[in-house]
């Protein structure tokens, strides 16, 4: 992109930021800066044999992650190359990133899994034997 270009769209307002206008002072929490998350979303969900860890990392390759645990900390990291290009608004880079979860005890740590497809990066938690047979949900008898 030219420099006149990048000039000309930092100068000029957007349809949208006319149109928002009335309400930006209520939902403008950051000054007016663009948000930029470095470090991906992360959903967590536990089934009866295992929890399930969900990474959105969009256009990365599944060399570029490295999965670690130590004791009892799992640990996601991924590492890129930066395009040479820069955005006119950037809301994401994933370039490199880190991020680290504390593992419950009832994990198996050696039979974790993680599968990268579509831009989805998926970790199998395996629980324990002993904790997919325990019933989840126990009644106490207030007295």
């Amino acid at each position: 992109m030219s420099k006149e270009l990048t000039k000309a769209t930092s100068i000029l307002p957007s349809v949208f930021d006319d149109y928002f206008k009335p309400w930006k002072d209520l939902f403008d929490f950051n000054g007016g800066r663009t948000i930029t998350a470095t470090v991906p979303a992360v959903n967590i969900t536990e089934e009866k044999d295992q929890f399930k860890l969900t990474v959105a990392a969009p256009g990365m390759d599944k060399d570029d992650f490295r999965i670690d645990i130590d004791n009892d900390v799992l640990t996601i990291s991924a590492e890129t190359e930066e395009e040479e290009e820069t955005p006119t608004r950037q809301e994401y880079n994933y370039s490199s990133f880190s991020r680290s979860f504390r593992l419950p005890a009832i994990v198996v740590k050696d039979k974790v899994e993680a599968k990268y497809k579509d831009g989805i990066l998926k970790l199998y938690l395996p629980k324990t034997e002993e904790a997919r047979k325990a019933n989840g949900t126990k009644h106490v008898v207030i007295q």
